[in-house]
């Protein structure tokens, strides 16, 4: 209950509570609306306790599986933030703009990441020298509009598991294509959105940087904890199988220790050919009478 006061007290502080005008707001966000001050409605930081702590769980489980989150968030005082978090999970984003059909027409979107990759790559390894230099800035300029917008999807190959998107209304397309594929939505909803859009809402206000670095960050400390589970859970596969080679290898020297004790006893007892010596006596055959 303490983390939960604790958590509250600072999302207080980030002014995650303050919602859209009275009259902007979306009838469905009642059950998540506080009270109404000076025109504008308080969110209720009780729900947006218990709806980010949920997205954390579901984002956690995700990451723990290997999956990976998409991060979207093209509203100017969230770009810097969203980069900076999904860069240090390793997840990627989109923080430009959103081309249409970049779920729904994904390979399509694959292509254009490749032929971004092959400029980059003939920029870099000198195949690029036969050029002119026009020819050469054509390419760079190219590159950089391209890494612009799918810089942040590079290094995925299939669809995410999960979109996280900080204003669901600005990212009504985004939300669409997701819902289309059936891919989970995670996201900040403000008073003058419709909650039932994403599977899991985080009531919260989505316009002030303070309250989308607070919610993000949060996010991404789930992920980063899935992630690290992940990884002890495969140390821990790899050194059970260490352990179990080292004790197969151990079994068989014994083995081969006791073929040899059994080798030796055997010996010494006496098992083995046996040589016949005349006896002491010199009673040996007797040579013939001539």
């Amino acid at each position: 209950m303490e983390n939960n006061t604790s958590l509250q007290q600072q999302l207080l502080e980030a002014g995650v509570h303050f919602g859209h005008l009275k009259k902007k707001w979306n009838p469905k966000m009642l059950p998540y609306i506080f009270a109404e001050k000076k025109g504008i409605h308080i969110i209720d930081l009780n729900k947006t306790v218990e709806g980010l702590q949920e997205a954390a769980a579901a984002m956690k489980a995700i990451a723990r599986s290997g999956k990976k989150i998409m991060f979207v968030a093209t509203k100017k005082q969230a770009k810097e933030i969203v980069t900076e978090c999904a860069q240090r999970v390793n997840m990627p984003y989109v923080t430009e703009r959103w081309l249409g059909g970049m779920l729904t027409n994904f390979n399509t979107v694959r292509k254009s990441v490749k032929k971004m990759q092959s400029i980059e790559k003939l920029l870099n390894d000198g195949s690029a020298e036969s050029l002119n230099k026009k020819e050469k800035l054509t390419l760079s300029r190219e590159k950089e509009k391209m890494e612009k917008v799918l810089g942040g999807i590079a290094q995925i190959s299939r669809i995410p598991a999960a979109l996280f998107l900080v204003d669901i209304g600005h990212e009504h397309i985004a939300l669409a294509e997701a819902k289309r594929l059936g891919i989970n939505t995670i996201g900040m909803v403000d008073s003058n959105c419709d909650p039932n859009k994403v599977d899991f809402a985080i009531p919260s206000n989505d316009d002030a940087t303070k309250s989308i670095a607070i919610i993000t960050n949060y996010i991404t400390a789930a992920i980063a904890e899935g992630l690290q589970e992940r990884q002890n859970s495969k140390d821990e596969e790899e050194q059970h199988e260490t352990e179990e080679t080292a004790a197969a290898r151990a079994s068989r020297f014994e083995q081969k220790d006791s073929d040899g004790d059994d080798k030796g006893k055997r010996a010494r007892s006496g098992t083995g050919t046996k040589r016949r010596f005349p006896s002491a006596g010199g009673g040996g055959r007797k040579p013939a009478a001539k």
